[in-house]
């Protein structure tokens, strides 16, 4: 369902906070949604005339379930199907998110917050950069943008990625277009990593039909339901990015990245500025929930995979927890070489029976404590390559970050009668 049909079912549900009192965009905005636990919320008294406000629409599983219109349980499989099975998506002439086109462009007045003090600026942090590669076509992926003046942003481009790739071909010009308000289908695929030439928008087509139009000034196509999109270039010009708080919780480094300019705005009537607190539960489950079919799928080509989950405490990116059914001795150990295989940020994993909910962190550390042996079930990992996002990482200027990555295998050990170690109760 599209992004406003979504806001109407959490507000029909409960769900959805309506909040009319003055909230302002520096800090009060963060400090709000915080101490509401980012209840899904919709603000219209934001100080910026014409624009609405809206948080919290992915900070729980069951909010992208029900935009989905499936139920939890089934999110995994809708997912990894969707990701292996991308459809044509139908492009149209008219769009609501081109209701309203300005080339007379003001970034100022756009509802865009600061959310922590230490902030190199105010930030867009649920925008879908769509970009197109000389090579391999049209791609949709995460951004954040930090604002620099009415016309300029700056945006973290990870080094060797899809957009930097497209970035350094077109030789630091790279035309883009940055949509925010967008469905529960298209920022779930938008998160996803498929291989070059897949575009994202089309595995969110097979999720929900997803109609494109074609951008106002540059050769891109873009969600024709989204609330706004911002039309420009990435320029060969680098200014510093950050501070910013990132997955972690704790600020990422302060980077030279380059400055995109924006020359088109378009959006709906009345439109809905969509933004997401950094550090916290809907920017970790955007990040890496996505991963999970990712991991999924490669842990399936060497054992029966059941379920996967990348758990809170490991920030929804460090930690794994994997289900399967194990049929020989070394499953455990396959599929948790598999899983740092398919995500390469992936710092410590553990692998249990389906007898075990890998939802609950108290069964898991059952089976660690119960199954587990360290001289016989720990893979070790020295010397591996990190994410900068971990802090305690050893971090090189101009290199890959390297960790030490360890997996646990937490499943009955086959030299042992099983019943022993089934659980009672």
């Amino acid at each position: 369902m599209k992004f406003r049909e979504l806001l109407q079912k959490l507000e029909e549900s409960g769900k959805l906070v309506q909040e009319n009192k003055t909230i302002s965009l520096q800090y009060e905005m963060a400090d709000y949604m915080t101490k509401n636990k980012e209840r899904p919320a919709l603000f219209s008294n934001i100080g910026k005339p014409g624009f609405r406000f809206a948080s919290g629409i992915c900070s729980q599983r069951e909010y992208m379930a029900m935009g989905l219109e499936i139920e939890q349980n089934e999110m995994l499989q809708r997912l990894s199907s969707a990701f292996e099975n991308p459809s044509v998506n139908a492009v149209v002439e008219d769009a609501p998110c081109q209701e309203i086109v300005s080339t007379d462009v003001d970034l100022l007045s756009l509802p865009i917050p600061r959310f922590f003090p230490k902030d190199g600026g105010p930030y867009i942090s649920a925008g879908i950069l769509i970009t197109r590669h000389p090579d391999y076509g049209l791609n949709a992926s995460y951004h954040r943008l930090m604002l620099l003046d009415k016309n300029n942003f700056t945006l973290r481009i990870v080094e060797g990625r899809h957009t930097h790739a497209a970035y350094c071909k077109t030789n630091r010009r790279l035309q883009a277009a940055l949509c925010l308000g967008n469905s529960q289908a298209v920022m779930l695929a938008s998160s996803m990593s498929p291989e070059a030439g897949i575009f994202e928008m089309s595995i969110a087509n097979t999720l929900d039909p997803t109609p494109l139009v074609s951008c106002k000034t540059k050769d891109l196509l873009v969600p024709a339901d989204c609330e706004i999109v911002l039309e420009g270039w990435i320029l060969d010009k680098m200014v510093a990015e950050g501070p910013f708080v990132d997955l972690t919780g704790t600020y990422d480094f302060v980077r030279q990245q380059p400055v995109f300019q924006i020359d088109c705005i378009t959006h709906r009537k009345n439109p809905i500025f969509q933004s997401l607190l950094p550090g916290q539960n809907e920017h970790k489950l955007l990040m890496g929930m996505l991963k999970e079919p990712t991991l999924y799928s490669q842990i399936n080509k060497v054992v029966s995979c059941k379920n996967v989950v990348l758990t809170p405490g490991g920030c929804c990116w460090f930690h794994a927890a994997i289900q399967i059914c194990k049929k020989n001795p070394d499953d455990g150990m396959k599929a948790l070489k598999a899983a740092f295989e398919g995500h390469k940020s992936l710092k410590h994993a553990v692998v249990v029976d389906e007898d075990i909910d890998i939802y609950n962190s108290q069964e898991i550390e059952w089976a660690i404590a119960t199954r587990f042996q360290a001289d016989r079930d720990l893979l070790l990992l020295p010397d591996e390559p990190s994410s900068s996002l971990d802090p305690s990482a050893r971090h090189t200027l101009g290199q890959k970050s390297k960790t030490a990555k360890i997996g646990l295998d937490a499943t009955i050990h086959n030299t042992q009668p099983r019943e022993k170690f089934i659980k009672v109760f």
